[in-house]
């Protein structure tokens, strides 16, 4: 299991080294406040403070989901959207790659 932490942390890390306009370091910090949220409402607190759209927001949540492997996603029928909560074994994990990441996120 151990192995699978570190393997996630190391991608965890380099997707925050990779973020230059700090929108990746938003959503998780988005994701550590909430727990629970879909694409639209993050989209709606990314929009207020980023020229950002909607698509780019919806593919970033889904390459957290599908490729970091720290949050879960349920959907209640074919009509609901996509609930997204964070994994809460990997919360310590994603504080501490944000504090020690390269850009600081004012939310």
């Amino acid at each position: 299991m151990s192995s699978i932490r570190s393997k996630i942390k190391r991608r965890l890390e380099k997707f925050i080294e990779l973020d230059a306009n700090g929108v990746r370091s938003h959503i998780l910090s988005v994701f550590l406040k909430v727990k629970k949220a879909t694409v639209d409402t993050i989209y709606e607190t990314l929009a207020k403070k980023r020229d950002i759209s909607r698509s780019a927001v919806a593919s970033m949540v889904g390459y957290i989901h599908s490729k970091l492997g720290v949050l879960r996603a349920h959907k209640e029928s074919y009509k609901t959207p996509i609930v997204y909560s964070l994994k809460e074994e990997y919360g310590d994990m994603i504080k501490a790659a944000l504090n020690s990441g390269p850009a600081t996120v004012a939310t």
